[in-house]
C-alpha cells in the first residue's frame, strides 16, 4: 500500500468543503485531478472513503475513522517541521499565542515587550479568542500557548495557574451611580443599574451572569460589546457601569470602582497548552517570561497546583 501525503490532504479538503468543486478551487487544482487522486487513495487503502451519492459529498464510516487519524498525523508532521526549524539559541523562532480578551487589556503588551527586548528574533502571532475557541485551537495545534482561565478545561489541555484576578463594578468618574449610595452596594442595589458588558460568548460574562443569577438580580444590560477597550470608552462617555478586572480598572485613572457586598467573583488566570504537544524554544521562553512577570507584579497568587486534563481518546 502506497499512500501519498498529497492524497490525504486532498481527501481532507473534499470533506472540509463537502464537495469536489469547492475543494478543487481551494487547492487550486482541476476537479478531475482531485477526483482521480482521491480515488487512487481509496484504491490504495482498499476502502471507500467518500459517499458521493447525495447532493453533498460526505465521508463514509470508514472515511470518518480515517479522517481522525489523518488529522492527527498531519498535525504531528507539522509539529515535526517546526521542531526541525526551531533554533534553541532563540536567535529566531515563532510563537502562536491565544489570549482571552481580559488579558489584551493589561497583560499581553508588557509580555510581548519583554519578549522583544530579550529575544528580538522571535516573531509572534497574537489572536484574541473566546476561551472555548482558544482551547480548541490549542488541541488542533493552531496555537502554541494560551492565556485564559482555569476551570472546565477540555481533555488534553495542560493548565498552569498564574494568579487570581478579581472583578469589580466600575463607572466613569462623576457618574450618578458612583454617588448613589454611601456604603458598599448590596447585590439587590444592582437592579437599578444600567450596564455595558462583554457579550455572552465570553468567559467573563458567564461569571457575571452566574453572580446575578445566584443573587437574583436583573440589572438592565444596555450595551454588549466584544472588547474591553470598547466597554471602557463607553463607560467613560456615559452614565453606564460595567464589570472589569481590577488590573484594568487600576490602569485607567478616570474609572471609579464601586464596592459590592458580596463581592463579584474572582477567577484564576492560567497558562494553557496542549498536554502532549511539542513545546518550541520560543514557547518555553515566553512561558518563562510570563512566570517572571507574574512574580514581579502584585497579582494575587493562585492555589499552588498545576494539573493536566488527560485526553481519554
Amino acid at each position: 500500500m502506497s499512500v501519498e501525503l498529497r492524497q490525504v490532504r486532498y481527501f481532507m479538503a473534499v470533506v472540509e468543503h463537502a464537495g469536489f468543486t469547492r475543494a478543487a478551487e481551494a487547492l487550486r487544482i482541476s476537479q478531475p485531478t482531485l477526483s482521480q487522486q482521491v480515488r487512487q487513495l481509496e484504491r490504495n487503502l482498499g476502502v471507500q472513503l467518500l459517499d458521493r451519492s447525495g447532493r453533498t459529498v460526505r465521508p463514509t464510516d470508514a472515511g470518518r475513522a480515517y479522517l481522525d487519524h489523518a488529522r492527527r498525523a498531519l498535525r504531528d508532521l507539522a509539529a515535526g517541521e517546526r521542531a526541525i526549524h526551531d533554533v534553541r539559541d532563540l536567535s529566531r523562532g515563532h510563537l502562536r499565542l491565544g489570549v482571552t480578551p481580559t488579558f489584551t487589556a493589561y497583560l499581553v503588551g508588557p509580555l510581548i515587550a519583554a519578549l522583544r527586548e530579550r529575544h528580538p528574533g522571535i516573531t509572534i502571532a497574537v489572536r484574541e479568542l473566546t476561551q472555548d475557541l482558544l482551547e480548541a485551537e490549542l488541541l488542533a495545534d493552531a496555537c502554541d500557548l494560551g492565556i485564559a482561565f482555569q476551570g472546565g478545561q477540555l481533555a488534553g489541555i495542560a493548565v498552569e495557574p498564574l494568579f487570581t484576578e478579581d472583578l469589580s463594578l466600575v463607572t466613569g468618574d462623576g457618574a450618578d451611580s458612583a454617588r448613589a449610595t454611601d456604603g458598599p452596594w448590596t447585590a439587590a442595589d444592582l437592579d437599578r443599574l444600567h450596564l455595558a458588558l462583554l457579550g455572552q460568548d465570553f468567559a467573563t460574562r458567564g461569571r457575571i451572569d452566574a453572580y446575578f443569577a445566584e443573587h437574583r438580580v436583573r440589572p438592565l444590560i444596555a450595551v454588549e460589546a466584544n472588547s474591553l477597550q470598547t466597554l471602557i470608552d463607553i463607560v467613560q462617555r456615559t452614565g453606564l457601569a460595567t464589570v472589569l478586572p481590577d488590573p484594568v480598572t487600576h490602569g485607567h485613572p478616570h474609572l471609579t470602582p464601586l464596592p459590592v457586598d458580596p463581592p463579584l467573583p474572582s477567577r484564576t488566570a492560567a497558562l494553557l497548552s496542549r498536554a502532549d504537544g511539542y513545546r518550541s524554544a520560543a514557547a518555553d521562553a515566553f512561558a518563562g517570561l510570563v512566570r517572571e512577570h507574574v512574580e514581579a507584579h502584585p497579582f494575587r497568587p493562585p492555589e499552588p497546583q498545576t494539573r493536566v486534563i488527560q485526553n481519554t481518546h
